[in-house]
């Protein structure tokens, strides 16, 4: 029988994704008072992966990744989305997003999102919200799994996490 253990911390990250830098801004603004300060933030990059946003937020569409300096407690990961989920709230105008806030984690072996909606692949935590395994780490780099999302199993992705996986390992 398996001894039961406190999990480790883990690295909050977050992707956002605007049509327009000037609410990337803002929303970074706000996480990191939410959050705390980052320790890595992407280049803004173009985002032409899905047209999913394109009637909601406009185009083109703009993404950033932001990785947390601060370790996270697994307990209180679920409440991460929630709270992102209200931002884009105060952020939206005219009831459209003005910015999509992708909360998860990264440890050593994965990258996890979080998402309000249920799938063959997702695992319910708690209060409507379920993670998903998104990358995992073999042979010095994370590789994606069948149902990846398109954009998260680019080089450019993938390098991304393998960089902010070395931030995470120096915290360790």
């Amino acid at each position: 029988m398996g001894l039961v253990r406190r999990p480790h911390k883990v690295n909050l990250i977050v992707g956002l994704l605007s049509n327009d830098t000037e609410n990337l801004a803002r929303a970074k603004d706000s996480l990191r008072r939410i959050f705390g300060r980052t320790d890595f933030e992407s280049p803004i990059t173009d985002f032409d992966h899905t047209e999913y946003y394109k009637e909601e937020m406009g185009s083109p569409l703009k993404r950033q990744f932001l990785s947390f300096k601060r370790p996270f407690g697994l307990k209180g990961l679920c409440a991460a989305k929630l709270r992102t989920n209200r931002l884009e709230k105060r952020l939206s105008r005219g009831g459209r997003r003005t910015v999509n806030i992708d909360p998860g984690y990264l440890d050593l072996s994965k990258v996890i999102l979080f998402s309000t909606k249920d799938y063959s692949h997702r695992v319910y935590l708690d209060k409507g919200i379920f993670a998903e395994a998104t990358l995992f780490y073999k042979d010095k780099s994370f590789n994606p799994w069948p149902w990846t999302y398109p954009d998260y199993k680019t080089p450019g992705y993938i390098e991304l996490f393998n960089k902010i996986r070395l931030i995470y390992k120096a915290k360790l």
